[in-house]
């Protein structure tokens, strides 16, 4: 099962992006808790060969959000090439499906680090409370919400350095991020995350 290489032609060293990766004709494109897990462990493996940094994640049933921050102008593009081909070809034997897995292109926006990049670490991490799958972050599984927030070990995830500054230690950076979640999960226009113009790029 052969996958489009993906193109992102805004992408700049050193500054983060919104990543979401959609099945195809909004089909799913994660079956089980092995299909999650096999997606991770894949995404671990070629952010570290992409020099591409994992701040946030969350696994839907026909999506996944990712926050990135590439090391080089093209490590995002090369990492969702490499992890969209990999898993397809997983699901195509593991679950004996034809055609593409993927839609053609991702969605890409950049993140503006001093005044969105911790609101869009919620946004991502809160994707299953507003799908109304769970009541609240921490019951879903598939998200990086667990280490953020509530302290877990996550290999996969780079500690952002503004989410760092959120205070001196581990516990204090946790609690002041548990705080952002005390507002309600559907942003209003003011409080959604801003980005730039919506980029869908092959």
């Amino acid at each position: 099962m052969t996958e489009t290489s993906y193109r992102i032609p805004l992408e700049i060293p050193g500054h983060p992006l919104h990543v979401i990766q959609r099945g195809r004709l909004k089909a799913a494109c994660f079956f089980g808790d092995e299909d999650c897990a096999a997606y991770l462990g894949w995404l671990a493996e070629y952010a570290s060969g992409c020099r591409c940094s994992v701040h946030a994640y969350v696994l839907m049933s026909n999506h996944a959000h990712l926050l990135l921050t590439p090391s080089s102008a093209d490590g995002v593009a090369r990492l969702m090439s490499s992890l969209g081909e990999r898993y397809a070809r997983y699901v195509g034997a593991a679950r004996r499906r034809d055609g593409p897995l993927w839609e053609d292109r991702v969605e890409a926006f950049p993140v503006h680090v001093g005044r969105y990049l911790l609101a869009c670490m919620r946004y991502i991490e809160l994707n299953p409370v507003r799908a109304c799958v769970v009541a609240s972050p921490g019951q879903y599984r598939w998200s990086s919400f667990h280490a953020n927030a509530l302290g877990r070990d996550d290999a996969l995830l780079t500690p952002h350095a503004h989410y760092c500054a959120l205070g001196r230690d581990a516990a204090s950076r946790q609690s002041a991020y548990r705080a952002l979640f005390q507002g309600p999960a559907r942003p209003s226009r003011r409080s959604k995350p801003a980005r730039s113009p919506a980029h869908r790029w092959p």
